[in-house]
């Protein structure tokens, strides 16, 4: 039976080491969905798994461990930039500046409470070297477990490595005390908001539904339009768009009985009808300047039209403008609306295209046919990932994250490491990958396995290393501590934040609990606010924040360390 004991003692062994990691990952991710009250941990649960395994001597060598965390953190952090880049700067715009200033508020007041909780409970006069250092770095693992972000978990580990070295303490230790009251004291902080602010549920929802109704977004509205303006006759459609001020496309015209598919260039006539669509926004000012609505029969008239949604998986396309591609005057067809990452949008002319569009195209069957086959239009094609870029993101990535950047008063010069690095050039590359033909789209459950996978591997390997000094550090040290601090950080600044959002800004409550979330990166937070809401508002605060309070936790959770720990 040597070979079964040496398949579990023999760290040097490559079975040993994947056996270790399957068994660490498989026990942590199965545990992670027991619930309790409703709530799970998830798969951070494998740290948990990790440091048992730690503890009890189940472990490998520190080159193997460490080649592992480091480049499981880098898979992770890379398919977050990917996922977030598309909509990093568009939650900057003015609809989303409010909420992201709130979720910035909630960001810094953390990092605050941590940086003050360490001077009342842990710092000792001198530099901040040795011991202080050291405790400060568990700190801010403290702040990473509370605010449940693991992606902060890995910047600051391996911002640890730099000031370190093989002497880095095991913050994973502060976040593993930390995260559980972490993922309850979220979602407690936004129950107490309710009762703090006098929160009426159905009063919210009616609001809710009066701003939506007062305040369409530019959804896409379709209508067949009868031209009743005289004014109107003898004028191009390009003339009338310019003049009115309002963007629209007009799919169909029935002139003389006969249907076609104008263009920019087409001349429009009293009763002639017109198949457009719009903004939302801009249909009531449309309608009331070209005629009142009518209905045609268009799949009866004499020329057969149809209505196809394409999907974009060309390279080529991507990154073109709709305007640049002249679908009318040179194809004879008409493009009236865009799905993109599960919303509709209404097909402006300078919207550049992104590879997994779904385009909904009108014309003859045969324009069609040829739009989609220069489209691409092959679901097949999506089903494989873009490696070459990911991989070209992640070597650009390290090298801009190993560039030394010199700071005044800092003796040593910071670097944005293997976590900030392929981060911000992945939120890059989503967005602007385009202009360097760089195809970043990959499918919803392709992202979704490479980040669990890294984050698995991530979480594994630090657990593992954590465990042998777990015991020490929390049983017989400062665990109970770690975990009450965590607390206040959790809780403290979102009841501030929240309060103020909801009195001063009358931030609707629904849209106020998915902003939460976001601000925190919780998942689970999320779950709860759906649940409780029954409506899109929570996912729409979510998704508002997300983006830029990801890329804060990363970039502070690292900047701590490397900040006030290098200076000395």
């Amino acid at each position: 039976m040597d070979w079964l004991v040496n398949l579990f003692t023999d760290t040097n062994s490559v079975a040993h080491i994947v056996m270790l990691y399957a068994l660490v990952i498989s026990i942590g991710i199965g545990l992670g969905r027991i619930k309790v009250f409703g709530i799970s941990l998830g798969v951070t649960f494998v740290l948990f798994a990790g440091i048992v395994a730690g503890h009890f001597g189940l472990t490998g060598t520190t080159n193997v461990l460490t080649y592992v965390q480091d480049f499981g953190l880098i898979l992770f952090v890379y398919c977050i930039g990917l996922q977030v880049g598309p909509g990093f700067f568009e939650s900057l715009k003015s609809g989303g500046i409010r909420m992201n200033l709130m979720a910035v508020s909630i960001v810094l007041l953390n990092v605050l409470l941590c940086i003050g909780l360490f001077f009342l409970l842990f710092y000792k006069p001198g530099p901040m070297t040795g011991e202080n250092a050291t405790n400060l770095a568990m700190m801010v693992g403290v702040l990473c477990g509370a605010i449940t972000n693991t992606p902060g978990l890995g910047a600051a580990t391996e911002a640890c490595g730099q000031i370190f070295g093989d002497g880095a303490p095991a913050i994973a230790n502060g976040y593993a005390c930390a995260y559980p009251l972490g993922v309850v004291g979220i979602i407690l902080a936004t129950i107490a908001l309710r009762f703090i602010c006098g929160v009426n549920l159905q009063k919210e929802q009616d609001q809710l539904e009066q701003e939506r109704a007062a305040n369409p977004h530019a959804t896409p509205h379709r209508m067949t339009l009868d031209v009743k303006n005289l004014a109107l006759s003898g004028r191009t459609i390009l003339q009338i768009r310019e003049f009115l001020g309002r963007d629209f496309v007009c799919s169909r015209i029935l002139q003389d009985g006969h249907v076609s598919i104008p263009n920019r260039d087409t001349i429009i006539h009293a009763g002639d009808k017109m198949f457009l669509t719009c903004a939302l926004d801009d249909s009531e000012a449309i309608r009331a300047f070209i005629g009142p609505e009518c209905k045609v029969e268009w799949e009866e008239q004499d020329t057969p039209l149809v209505s196809k949604h394409i999907l974009v998986t060309q390279p080529t396309m991507n990154g073109k403008t709709f305007g640049s591609l002249h679908f009318s005057s040179v194809y004879g067809v008409t493009v009236t609306r865009i799905r993109r990452g599960g919303m509709n949008l209404y097909a402006d002319r300078n919207l550049r295209m992104q590879v997994g569009d779904k385009i909904v195209v009108v014309g003859p069957e045969d324009a069609v046919d040829r739009v989609a086959a220069m489209m691409g239009n092959s679901m097949k094609s999506l089903d494989h990932p873009n490696l070459s870029t990911i991989f070209i993101g992640i070597v650009v990535g390290i090298i801009f994250g190993s560039l030394p950047i010199a700071i005044p008063g800092v003796p040593t010069p910071v670097k944005l490491g293997l976590a900030g690095g392929p981060l911000i050039i992945a939120i890059l590359i989503g967005r602007f990958g385009y202009k360097a033909k760089l195809v970043a789209y990959t499918t919803t459950s392709a992202n979704l396995m490479l980040r669990e996978i890294g984050l698995v591997l991530f979480l594994a390997s630090v657990g593992i290393k954590a465990g042998a000094s777990f015991v020490d550090t929390v049983v017989a040290g400062d665990g109970l501590t770690y975990v009450w601090a965590g607390f206040l950080i959790t809780v403290i600044p979102i009841l501030i934040v929240g309060t103020v959002a909801r009195k001063v800004y009358k931030l609707n409550y629904f849209t106020l609990m998915g902003m939460i979330a976001g601000s925190t990166t919780d998942p689970p937070a999320l779950a709860f606010a759906n649940a409780t809401a029954g409506n899109d508002a929570p996912a729409v605060g979510y998704s508002t924040v997300y983006p830029l309070t990801m890329f804060l936790r990363i970039l502070t959770a690292q900047l701590i360390i490397l900040l006030l720990c290098a200076a000395g």
